[in-house]
């Protein structure tokens, strides 16, 4: 059984704040990426493309955990909390909002091989 977790954190900067936000979330990336359960974090900022039309955020965090306990470990972090407090839940912050939604890749019946125990 697959115990990934895929995790897509977007950001809506205020006017005139992403070069600012972006900035701001890349330099969560190096700490972040010492974690032993983090597999990816990279922070993205959307392109324009005629290949690629939906609707976005401007910018978007592009993770992947060993597993939920190792996200939620990430998320209780004193460096992610102050993230969050600073620019995205004051009012002087410089996100206008945010969406943060987890993932798995596992079938909802998947049937998982079991293996014996040694």
């Amino acid at each position: 059984m697959s115990k990934k977790v895929y995790c897509i954190a977007q950001f809506q900067p205020k006017p005139g704040k992403e070069h600012a936000l972006f900035q701001v979330l890349q330099s969560l990336e190096p700490n972040t990426l010492r974690e032993d359960g983090c597999l990816q974090y990279v922070v993205t900022r959307h392109i324009a493309s005629p290949f690629a039309e939906g609707k976005s955020f401007a910018i978007a965090f592009n993770e992947i955990w060993a597993d939920m306990a190792s996200f939620e470990a990430h998320c209780q972090r004193k460096e992610i909390t102050e993230f969050f407090a600073t620019y995205c839940l004051a009012e002087t912050g410089l996100a206008a909002d945010w969406n943060v939604c987890v993932y798995t890749d596992e079938p909802q019946d998947f049937d998982a091989p079991v293996f014996a125990k040694a």
